[in-house]
């Protein structure tokens, strides 16, 4: 029997699991969501399976890839902020841009660092999650209210 339908389920768990942020934030998520996937994931390199995007190809020119990657970040940060997201999810998503745009100004290991860490793809995972947690505690704040 899947959560969905068991009875002793937590309802509040369902909802949660369940919930989606409203459609301006959901369209502005997409957006998010295919720049991230161009950036970090838009190409497949035959016979290893890897995904990379244009952060890590810019990447291979100095100072590219660093300003390729703090731009989208701070639009995702920013992003964040308009939806309510925590301090401590914005911090994560500020770690995340400042690591893969500090490591990615040193050759080689910046290269190499780009093929593995995700930071957008990581940062729209937080996004995500942060929204579906809002719009289920809203929800369920508006079900208090209306007394359900």
């Amino acid at each position: 029997m899947s959560d969905a339908t068991d009875p002793l389920s937590p309802p509040a768990y369902r909802r949660a699991r369940d919930a989606s942020p409203p459609s301006g934030e959901k369209s502005r998520l997409q957006r998010l969501d295919a720049m991230s996937q161009a950036l970090d994931s838009q190409f497949r390199i035959p016979g290893l399976g890897l995904r990379v995007g244009w952060d890590a190809i810019l990447g291979l020119i100095p100072g590219v890839g660093a300003l390729v990657t703090l731009g989208p970040g701070v639009a995702m940060i920013a992003e964040g902020r308009r939806l309510g997201a925590r301090k401590g999810v914005l911090a994560r998503m500020a770690g995340n841009t400042l690591l893969d745009m500090g490591l990615g100004t040193v050759p080689v290991v910046g290269d190499i660092f780009d093929l593995f860490f995700k930071s957008h793809r990581r940062n729209i995972a937080l996004l995500k999650a942060e929204a579906a947690r809002l719009t289920a505690r809203h929800q369920f704040a508006d079900e208090i209210h209306d007394g359900v």
